[in-house]
């Protein structure tokens, strides 16, 4: 699938250094290009693209106004001449930041920057989307998996402490409930329980802290579990 662009820069030598680069790339198509901020920026509203290399020192309207003023951004690759402005351009969350003049190695760079983060956000959207079924009082329950808080052992019973929806109860042991997940987004941190690893906000000294303030104890047995975590 190709990576559909756009760049926006008020120097012309700029604009055809990028459409240069961008025909050795087969992965990406060059939509247009825009000397004027502004047009740049009512053709962004009328027709979303996937990557956008923007200058920043431009006149009318800046590159950081008009990223600001976007309302479903893309990818941002800034392009300028002023390394005092990176700063500001990460702040936006821009992917990469390339100072003029960039060659077509280090424009690669940002463009597998930008292949490696759609591809990320594909993958969570993928994420988002799937679902465990479980028994529960008699009938098959779907567990959307990005909903779960954590998962704790109960006795006779596992319990999915789930986000703005009551505890879920199921007679399926905790073992066969680690088999139905996706083990490299569940992790086993203690006989009693399996948490997102998404959900993980620290790891402390024989405990994890989750996004959710919650604290659950580190097993012995499953501390390397944990570890591996730690060397990802």
């Amino acid at each position: 699938m190709k990576i559909r662009c756009i760049a926006i820069d008020d120097e012309p030598w700029a604009l055809t250094l990028i459409e240069k680069y961008v025909k050795q790339l087969p992965q990406l198509e060059l939509v247009a290009t825009f000397e004027d901020a502004i047009a740049g920026s009512e053709f962004l509203r009328k027709y979303p693209v996937d990557l956008l290399f923007l200058d920043i020192n431009m006149p009318d309207m800046n590159g950081i106004t008009l990223a600001s003023s976007l309302i479903n951004k893309p990818f941002i690759v800034f392009t300028t001449a002023y390394k005092k402005f990176a700063y500001e351009g990460f702040e936006l969350e821009a992917i990469d930041y390339l100072l003029k003049p960039f060659d077509l190695d280090r424009f690669q760079k940002a463009v597998d920057k930008v292949e490696k983060a759609m591809l990320a956000a594909k993958l969570s959207q993928k994420s988002n989307d799937a679902s465990i079924f479980v028994w529960s009082e008699h009938q098959q329950v779907k567990v959307i998996l990005s909903e779960i808080m954590f998962i704790e052992s109960r006795k006779d019973y596992t319990c999915f402490h789930l986000y703005n929806k009551p505890k879920l109860l199921t007679l399926l042991p905790l073992k066969k409930t680690e088999e139905l997940l996706p083990s490299q987004e569940f992790v086993r941190v203690h006989r009693s329980y399996i948490v997102p690893v998404k959900e993980i906000r620290k790891i402390a000294s024989r405990k994890v802290v989750l996004q959710s303030g919650e604290e659950l104890p580190i097993g012995r047995l499953y501390a390397d579990n944990v570890s591996a975590l730690v060397k990802l």
